[in-house]
């Protein structure tokens, strides 16, 4: 029964936590690595473009809330996102012919991408808070569990319970859709085809009669959908707030660099790998081990190695070692 009850106290504060946390990493970092497979560049503004997609989420779910429009027992967030995704859409295609088109035009080394990614950045984040404000914004309603700690006592007659939020299980379950979503149109249909030819070989792509505008163009769109959903889906599991988006650029580009920038398999990996090393280094294990231990061994300080307040770091100190030893990730990406 203590191994039990080990295991629920694991699984309510690190396993499920990073298993949706890390879902949320890695459809981020899909959109980090559609960029930086196809567009050939590292797109610093996606943290932002997230943050823009999920206030005009919130803002549409506002406007439903008070039609009187809800979803139940699931948030009402879940319609609002085609809202979200249209505004981020027009967003960023506006942003690639305002801005990114003329130096694609003047093939400026990705260095330059990247500074003007900064720049967008710095744009974004301000229409972002001049909208909606740089306070936390919660827009979370319907049921809060899918199971609570006191419904799972009452089951089990253990000591311990297990709660599995509502976001947390919805989280799961619109990654698992979005990922076979893109790896089917990615594989399957004659646009996402021309997308993997033009980032495996652009020039031997053109001599084929791809359109390259097309190809940026449903490139963006894509971005904008994994970013207003993977923004969304944080926001929903934790709270939103303009600032909170930006530092998570340090983990999503970590997910990416660490599976391997350019493979949506790597992301996807990146992302849990990411997630469950920022969650099991800043747990502090006490409770687990006085299970698992004997009561002679027991700990009495909270076999913590880091603070929460420093999980980004855990992220930079994986990312440091991976560009050092591995740069191309675990799946063979393209090097940083």
């Amino acid at each position: 029964m203590d191994l039990l009850n080990a295991f629920i106290v694991l699984s309510n504060f690190v396993l499920v936590p990073a298993i949706a946390y890390g879902a949320q990493l890695a459809i981020g970092a899909l959109g980090v690595t559609m960029v930086y497979g196809i567009l050939r560049f590292s797109n610093f503004a996606h943290g932002d473009t997230m943050a823009f997609g999920t206030m005009a989420t919130i803002i549409a779910t506002w406007g439903l809330q008070a039609a009187g429009i809800t979803f139940g027992p699931l948030p009402t967030a879940l319609l609002a996102i085609p809202v979200g995704i249209a505004a981020c859409a027009a967003l960023v295609l506006a942003t690639d012919r305002v801005v990114y088109r003329f130096y694609r035009a003047q093939k400026v080394v990705p260095v330059i991408m990247v500074i003007v990614s900064i720049g967008v950045m710095f744009i974004y984040n301000g229409i972002t808070r001049i909208i909606l404000g740089p306070d936390d914004q919660r827009f979370a309603d319907g049921e809060r569990f899918i199971i609570s700690a006191r419904d799972f006592q009452d089951m089990t007659g253990l000591e311990e319970g297990l709660a599995i939020r509502t976001t947390q299980g919805i989280t799961l379950g619109v990654a698992i859709i979005v990922v076979v979503a893109l790896f089917w149109f990615l594989n399957r249909t004659r646009t996402g085809k021309s997308m993997r030819a033009y980032s495996d070989n652009e020039d031997l792509a053109l001599l084929s009669g791809i359109d390259p505008e097309r190809v940026v163009r449903v490139t963006w769109l894509i971005v904008a959908a994994l970013a207003t959903i993977a923004g969304v889906l944080y926001g929903l599991d934790k709270s939103y707030k303009p600032f909170t988006y930006f530092q998570l650029l340090l983990p999503i580009f970590a997910a990416a660099i660490v599976g391997g920038l350019g493979s949506p398999i790597g992301a996807i990996a990146g992302g849990f790998v990411i997630a469950f090393s920022e969650v099991a280094i800043t747990y502090a294990w006490k409770r687990v081990l006085e299970y698992t231990l004997p009561e002679t061994l027991a700990p009495d300080s909270l076999v913590q190695l880091l603070s929460t307040d420093y999980k980004f770091a855990v992220s930079f100190v994986i990312l440091v070692i991976v560009l050092l030893f591995r740069p191309t990730g675990l799946f063979r990406g393209k090097s940083v």
